[in-house]
């Protein structure tokens, strides 16, 4: 396993050294470094471009590395940089050899916090940030599969920060659970929604139109929605099972997502779909560039995972916008639904609870939804905000590079 080898080069501390740039913060032009494979589109890679242009706002420097991607131009756009490494791969010599490159590209730019945000390139960084005496920060983004003691080995770098962040309550108790991390170096910061886009104030009708024509949407119709990639545990089957019960609505249902090679998956669904005398009612629909629209035309937005997710960004989006939305009732969605007041929670797997749910939503009347819209995204403003969550990621920040001790 890459984790066996690479330990050779971990420190026997298990923790980075403490550097000496006590009294050194942010705002003071401290150097951050955030590690991850790649940037393409995602949870983990919006996020780490929204940190590294806040910290570069807020008078830090900010390097980004990874194997590169589509959002790598948006770093430059507010003054982070970013630099090209095959910290994507999992291949042990590669890995190793990252070590190497990370502890020049650290001395070199003179880092003084090295942030790893995915296992691979969490384990090469690890080594270099002990190599050369920096803090070091994680962040735990899911409940990773540990069904046996190597992969449990592998995921527990992740554990390994003088701070480790988690994006929410559920993953904070996944880590406490599964590998005993002291509730005293976890620091519990939710995903932030970048509500100047989520807005709905912000959405025009033209945009809405444009997209509600590409994809062929009758005029009149309620129009029910789960985004997320094409991956069983997203819960498509158990939306096409709900949509299958609701006889007494004509609505048009949408499945948005890449399959993101999942070729064979989405032919399933689409069988499925046929099968069931439903390819009028359901249609499956590639990546949506422009997902603020796709939510302003929806009228219920789902989200029907039948494993936790982690913290979950439909959710959060769809409120943001007063969008109704139905979630599993396990995981993140628990800490960003109000259930009954702000949004509704399901049982996992529970088609027939989900398709009552829709229903009930469908059949509310407009003074209702207005109400709901109205708490959903004050709810969003109050608790989930890019602006929130990047303050914070930076104050973990200042307080390593103030001196803390590494917990």
């Amino acid at each position: 396993m890459a984790a066996k080898r690479l330990n050779q080069e971990i420190s026997t501390e298990g923790t980075p050294a403490v550097s000496a740039a006590g009294g050194k913060t942010i705002a003071d032009g401290a150097t951050v470094l955030q590690v991850l494979p790649a940037l393409e589109t995602g949870g983990v890679e919006r996020g780490t471009v929204d940190v590294a242009n806040a910290v570069a706002a807020a008078g830090g420097r900010s390097i980004v590395a990874s194997a590169g991607g589509l959002m790598k131009h948006e770093l430059s756009r507010s003054g982070a940089e970013h630099v090209t490494l095959p910290v994507d791969s999992k291949n042990p010599l590669v890995m190793r050899a990252n070590v190497r490159r990370l502890v020049r590209l650290i001395n070199s730019e003179n880092v003084d916090v090295v942030h790893a945000r995915s296992r691979a390139p969490a384990w090469s960084a690890i080594a270099a940030a002990n190599k050369t005496g920096r803090r070091f920060v994680t962040t735990f983004h899911g409940a990773y599969g540990n069904g046996n003691v190597f992969k449990r080995r592998y995921n527990s770098v992740m554990t390994r920060g003088e701070r480790v962040i988690a994006i929410s309550e559920f993953v904070a108790g996944h880590m406490r659970e599964v590998y005993d991390v002291p509730a005293g170096k976890i620091r519990v910061i939710h995903r932030g929604v970048d509500v100047a886009r989520f807005d709905p104030a912000r959405v025009s009708q033209e945009r809405v139109i444009a997209l509600s024509e590409r994809w062929r949407l009758p005029d009149g119709v309620p129009v029910v929605m789960l985004p997320g990639r094409l991956t069983r545990w997203k819960g498509q089957r158990v939306f096409i099972d709900a949509v299958k019960l609701l006889t007494d609505h004509d609505i048009r249902c949408l499945i948005v997502g890449s399959d993101q090679g999942r070729d064979a998956y989405r032919k399933e669904l689409i069988k499925e779909i046929e099968g069931a005398g439903l390819g009028g009612k359901i249609h499956v629909i590639d990546h949506c560039d422009d997902m603020p629209a796709a939510y302003m035309l929806t009228d219920v937005v789902i989200s029907a995972s039948t494993e936790p997710e982690a913290f979950g960004r439909v959710v959060t989006e769809a409120q943001a916008l007063g969008r109704p939305v139905i979630a599993t009732d396990h995981g993140g969605a628990r800490e960003t639904i109000i259930d009954g007041r702000t949004g509704w929670l399901t049982p996992p797997g529970d088609a027939e609870a989900l398709a009552a749910t829709i229903a009930q939503v469908l059949d509310q009347d407009p003074s209702a939804r207005g109400n709901y819209a109205a708490r959903a995204v004050a709810h969003i403003r109050d608790n989930f905000t890019k602006d929130a969550m990047c303050a914070k990621t930076i104050a973990v920040y200042d307080e390593l590079l103030n001196g803390a001790p590494a917990g």
